[in-house]
C-alpha cells in the first residue's frame, strides 16, 4: 500500500497511467475499516490460547467456564466474541503449543522492521536490507530471534508501527 511500491507497477491496463494518489489514498483508508474490532478479536483468541497453555493444574476444566473466565480476565466485551471457541480452536487443542499469538508477534516485527526502511526515506534501501537479510534472515534458528532482531533495529522491537499499519494509532 506504499505509493512508492503501488507506482511501479498499479497502473491502467489501456493507458499505462499510475494510479492516481486519490485512489491510493482511499485505498489505504479502506484497508483500516474494522481493525479496532479485527486486532480485538485476533488478541482474544490469542490471550484464551495462552491462558489454556499457561494451566498448572491438570485436573478437568468446564471449557465454557474457563473460555468465560479468561475473557472476562481480559475485558473482553461482549459486542466482540471471541474469533474460536475452545472446543474447536485447533490452536489451543489440536497441538500449536500456545502459538497462536505468534501470529501477531509476526506482524508486530514485520511492521517494525519495514519501518527501519520507512525511517531511512527509501523503502528500497540498500544497506538497510543488506543489514536485515545479514542479522536476521541469515541466522536462521543459530542464535536467539530477540538478540538477532535487536542486532538489526538497535532496539527491541516496538507495537506502534503494527497499530499505525492498522489505523489505530493515536
Amino acid at each position: 500500500m506504499e505509493p512508492e511500491v503501488l507506482k511501479l507497477y498499479a497502473r491502467h491496463y489501456q493507458t499505462g497511467a499510475v494510479i492516481p494518489d486519490a485512489l491510493m489514498a482511499k485505498m489505504k483508508k479502506a484497508a483500516t475499516f474494522g481493525q479496532g474490532f479485527a486486532t480485538v478479536e485476533y488478541m482474544a483468541a490469542s490471550l484464551l490460547d495462552m491462558d489454556w497453555h499457561t494451566l498448572t493444574d491438570t485436573k478437568p476444566q468446564d471449557t465454557a467456564a474457563f473460555e468465560k473466565a479468561s475473557l472476562a480476565k481480559w475485558g473482553l466485551i461482549a459486542e466482540i466474541p471471541p474469533r474460536y471457541r475452545s472446543p474447536y480452536f485447533n490452536h489451543i487443542m489440536g497441538g500449536y503449543a500456545a502459538g497462536y499469538y505468534s501470529y501477531i508477534w509476526s506482524a508486530v516485527l514485520d511492521s517494525d522492521a519495514f519501518q527501519a526502511f520507512k525511517e531511512k526515506g527509501n523503502l528500497f534501501d540498500g544497506a538497510t536490507a543488506a543489514r536485515f537479510r545479514a542479522e536476521v534472515l541469515s541466522k536462521g534458528g543459530t542464535e536467539d530471534p530477540a538478540l538477532l532482531y535487536q542486532r538489526f533495529r538497535g532496539r527491541d522491537p516496538k507495537v506502534g508501527p503494527l497499530l499505525e499499519k492498522r489505523g489505530l494509532s493515536l
